[in-house]
């Protein structure tokens, strides 16, 4: 079966690299199925989950927002933040996701910035979901 290389990188460095036979994810536009041969493409993401299916499984990467980059033979992604379903802290995120939502319910006491609270928390729970897809 055809390949697609894969590189998703952020700041830190590399978080993923792999020839894999189709890469799904949501852009701001929509949802992607990108799969060998694809159109050339530029899109900015969400705060999602990317799959990649690759010999007869799937992975998920959990992404904070950033851009999709696609060619016929490659697809990169740079994103502000990304980690590997079987690398995510499942209890920092539970946290993460508890914090967020104390600042959303008192946002208007503190002054705390509501969009960067409602931020996190998408961060949070899309962490979260990406966890318990886990192979």
């Amino acid at each position: 079966m055809k390949t697609i290389k894969v590189s998703i990188v952020t700041p830190d460095g590399p978080v993923y690299e792999s020839d894999v036979e189709m890469v799904s994810t949501k852009a701001t536009s929509g949802d992607l199925g990108i799969s060998p041969g694809h159109m050339p493409l530029v899109a900015p993401l969400e705060i999602t989950s990317v799959r990649l299916k690759k010999d007869g499984k799937t992975e998920f990467v959990a992404v904070s927002g950033g851009f999709l980059e696609v060619r016929p033979d490659q697809v990169t992604i740079l994103a502000q933040s990304a980690e590997l379903a079987s690398e995510i802290d499942v209890e920092r995120a539970i946290k993460a996701k508890e914090r967020a939502e104390q600042r959303m319910r008192d946002h208007h006491a503190e002054h705390t910035d509501f969009r960067r609270a409602e931020l996190a928390l998408q961060r949070a729970i899309n962490r979260l979901a990406v966890s318990e897809r886990r192979m």
